[in-house]
């Protein structure tokens, strides 16, 4: 035999048989699909493991917020019931200082009904109640009390109640106050009691 006769039967018995070929062929897509099976479930395991972080982190802030919202109901509950008590007592210290300060002006009125008693003289019991009057009207003034002018002026509903219409004694008169029956008083900018007067007409 030839050399170039053995080299041919040599390469005849190398060469791999078809079914060895395609049987190889399988066994490397297996395996190609095995690596892609992993790569893909790593990717989800992952992707699971950063949205249970996310959703974690997400509780989290939201139990962080809720206990927050919580602190601030319960700081502003706190806060409403002290300002209706500072409210409270400030209406009621209010009260006790105005009180407080008709006191000194009662005591007048007792000294005077006792002087009185004694004396009959009408002058002595008219300049003891002058007096008294004036001391409760300054008194009333420092509380931002005063009396209104009405007598003359325009009839205003925002300051006057008329009791009664009366023929006007001059034409410039119509439409005026021309008697004041009881007097109405302002507190500060407010008005604490309506005149009730007399219009002309």
């Amino acid at each position: 035999m030839s050399n170039k006769d053995q080299h041919k039967k040599e390469a005849a018995q190398h060469v791999p048989e078809a079914e060895d070929v395609k049987d190889s062929a399988e066994i490397f897509d297996v395996l190609d699909e095995d690596e892609t099976d992993d790569n893909v479930a790593e990717a989800e395991l992952v992707e699971n493991t950063n949205l249970q972080n996310e959703l974690d982190a997400a509780r989290a802030e939201i139990e962080k917020e809720k206990k927050e919202y919580l602190f601030l109901m319960a700081e502003f509950d706190n806060y409403r019931k002290r300002v209706t008590r500072e409210k409270a007592d400030l209406l009621k210290n209010a009260g006790e200082r105005v009180l407080l300060g008709l006191l000194p002006i009662l005591d007048d009125f007792e000294r005077g009904l006792a002087a009185a008693a004694s004396d009959t003289s009408a002058e002595a019991v008219r300049q003891g109640m002058e007096l008294i009057y004036n001391k409760l009207v300054k008194y009333l003034e420092s509380q931002g009390v005063k009396a209104m002018e009405s007598t003359g002026v325009e009839f205003n509903a925002d300051f006057h109640e008329a009791i009664a219409t009366i023929p006007a004694p001059s034409e410039d008169l119509k439409g005026k106050v021309i008697d004041t029956t009881q007097k109405g008083y302002m507190l500060n900018d407010k008005v604490l009691r309506h005149a009730k007067v007399a219009v002309g007409e």
